[in-house]
């Protein structure tokens, strides 16, 4: 049996890392400036992270959601305190696309409507109805294109239209868009888009699978705005590169029994998983480290980069050239040994290292990229 070849691959082959250091087979070394999507939250092999998974599957891995997990309790709880959302429950799962799935659910559930906006440029996941909410008709098959989604800009007028119909359940939005191009509505946006959904009693979804878990120097990217959504969902560095995903839910929403289900969601290695990455997020002061890498970072892109434009924060930053990256991508790879990451804007290139980056590997990936710029490329008007 062969694998079903849907990934276009580059010729690495990964099987040591370290912090944000990968080694190949062949014994090459990587700096890592894309975390594997945003995923590699801590760091690479993190000796904590290594412990706590070792210690739990020493003692149990999984039992499904049938019995008491004293585990799933502990991650709850301190997720809550981490976040400050420690009034709101947690339904736990294995994926982004899954947990926005079940976001929506619960919002179709609780509301009784079916309609759901969503923005232009957005990516929700590759399920059911997170791929409907995406915006890629390229990855929308005709079995998913039958739920009710409406497209919108980032415009409140438009919004405030719509939300008048009466049959929108939830406006779901990625306070930075990562896939797009690291796309972030203002501050006032989200605002005023919080004010609306509670005055038309529509749930407000914050999807922070890739934007989350203080990837922007806050735990949560919507923060940044003072905006507390009904409900938040995460994924990637909440596991750190074990599958786990979750939904933060409001506590005016009622659970009960059968309301969502999943069968390896919540289990004791990634509940072990999501603990050992809150710990390292609180014992090393990441989000402030984030923060600082990042402001560093892009202050030295604006002077330097030769760029049209750095967007983002903390460290989740975009690039925009005028020109299409694939060729630097590329160069920085095979010449200088740094992954980065692309987005679905052909002139931006994505970077997404782990919170826990040090001021000399981001000095060192500076210098590849200046390398790597073509030198009459246009620079930033300040």
């Amino acid at each position: 049996m062969n694998l079903f070849n849907v990934y276009p691959l580059v010729d690495v082959t990964p099987v040591r890392a370290l912090g944000a250091t990968l080694w190949d087979d062949q014994g090459h070394e990587y700096l890592d400036f894309y975390g594997g999507h945003a995923v590699i939250s801590i760091g690479h092999s993190h000796p904590h992270y290594v412990r706590r998974l070792t210690e739990q599957l020493q003692n149990i891995g999984f039992y499904s959601n049938s019995v008491q997990i004293p585990i799933q309790r502990q991650l709850a709880e301190q997720l809550g305190r981490a976040s400050g959302y420690d009034d709101y429950a947690l339904f736990l799962c294995s994926s982004g696309a899954e947990a926005n799935e079940n976001a929506l659910k619960l919002a179709s559930f609780h509301t009784g409507r079916h309609r759901v906006v969503a923005f232009r440029g957005a990516f929700h996941g590759r399920t059911s109805g997170a791929v409907a909410a995406t915006d890629n008709p390229k990855i929308v098959a005709p079995f998913n294109a039958g739920h009710a989604i409406t497209f919108m800009d980032y415009n409140l007028r438009a919004v405030a239209d719509v939300l008048h119909g009466g049959d929108v359940c939830a406006v779901i939005i990625e306070p930075i868009q990562g896939v797009a191009g690291i796309v972030r509505p203002s501050d006032d946006f989200l605002r005023g888009l919080s004010l609306l959904c509670g005055a038309h009693r529509v749930l407000l979804v914050a999807d922070e699978v890739q934007c989350g878990y203080g990837r922007t120097g806050r735990f949560f990217a919507h923060q940044h705005a003072g905006i507390r959504p009904d409900i938040i969902t995460v994924a990637k560095g909440m596991g750190n590169g074990f599958p786990v995903g979750g939904v933060l839910i409001s506590p005016r929403l009622r659970a009960s029994y059968g309301l969502l289900g999943t069968t390896f969601g919540g289990n004791h290695l990634a509940c072990a998983a999501g603990l050992a990455v809150l710990e390292v997020l609180e014992n090393e002061q990441l989000l402030a480290h984030a923060a600082a890498m990042g402001d560093h970072l892009r202050a030295e892109l604006e002077a330097h980069a030769g760029a049209v434009e750095v967007r983002g924060c903390g460290l989740m930053l975009g690039i925009k050239y005028d020109f299409p990256v694939k060729e630097l991508r590329d160069r920085l790879l095979t010449e200088h040994r740094i992954f980065v990451g692309n987005a679905a804007d052909p002139t931006v290139l994505r970077l997404l290292p782990p919170l826990s980056i040090t001021k000399a590997e981001i000095n060192l990936f500076l210098q590849a990229l200046y390398a790597s710029v073509p030198a009459d490329c246009k620079t930033i008007n300040h």
